[in-house]
């Protein structure tokens, strides 16, 4: 009796070991697979957002690249009243000679004013603009009309019809500006030439009073 009762412990135990020995490599298992699935889950996350940090400076970085041609002390002054230099803008939308001429209007930035670019055009605009209505204020400083030499269609002609009063200092200033806004109108193909009024329809800078720009 005592033989078959010393053999039961010794059949038992290894069947125990064996039990305890796969739960714990099943529960180390499911912790190595919790891990990797967190991480992977971390690391698709990261992607994720770099692609949408990327997708959201390129929509913000979008816009149509133009130029504004600026005089430049001494050069314009001493030298050439026609002399004009180019500065780098981007325009945020497809009216890029109407936006063009508007940061002509508003001038050089500072550091551009300290490298010596100028423009008289914002200093020559004064009072309020007759291109308002049907508002009472608020009007634009000028309009840009294509393919126009004033009122007649002319392919290849833009005219700018400022909607301000112009006074200018003298002749080279005029001189400055007709070179400034010709230079930044004309970088664009369809522009072959352009046709500067004054709010009353006369041509900008033409002291003969004989209109010769609308001729």
């Amino acid at each position: 009796m005592k033989g078959p009762q010393a053999n039961h412990p010794s059949s038992t135990a290894p069947s125990h070991h064996s039990r305890f020995m796969f739960l714990i490599a099943f529960s180390i298992g499911i912790v190595f697979a919790f891990v990797l699935s967190a991480c992977s889950a971390n690391a698709l996350s990261s992607v994720s957002s770099a692609s949408v940090a990327h997708t959201s400076t390129s929509s913000t970085a979008a816009g149509y690249p133009v130029k504004v041609f600026f005089s430049k002390f001494p050069e314009s002054v001493n030298t050439d009243f026609t002399a004009v230099y180019p500065v780098d803008r981007t325009s945020p939308t497809i009216a890029v000679g109407t936006f063009a001429l508007q940061l002509l209007i508003a001038g050089p930035s500072l550091s551009e004013q300290q490298a010596g670019y100028f423009t008289e055009l914002n200093t020559m605009l004064s009072g309020p603009s007759n291109c308002s209505a049907p508002r009472p204020v608020g009007g634009p400083d000028f309009t840009l009309t294509l393919d126009k030499k004033g009122t007649i269609t002319e392919k290849g002609t833009a005219t700018v019809k400022f909607c301000r009063s112009l006074t200018s200092p003298g002749i080279g200033a005029d001189g400055r500006v007709t070179a400034e806004i010709n230079a930044t109108l004309k970088q664009f193909p369809n522009i072959k030439k352009v046709v500067i009024l004054t709010k009353d329809g006369h041509c900008f800078g033409d002291l003969s009073g004989k209109d010769f720009c609308l001729k």
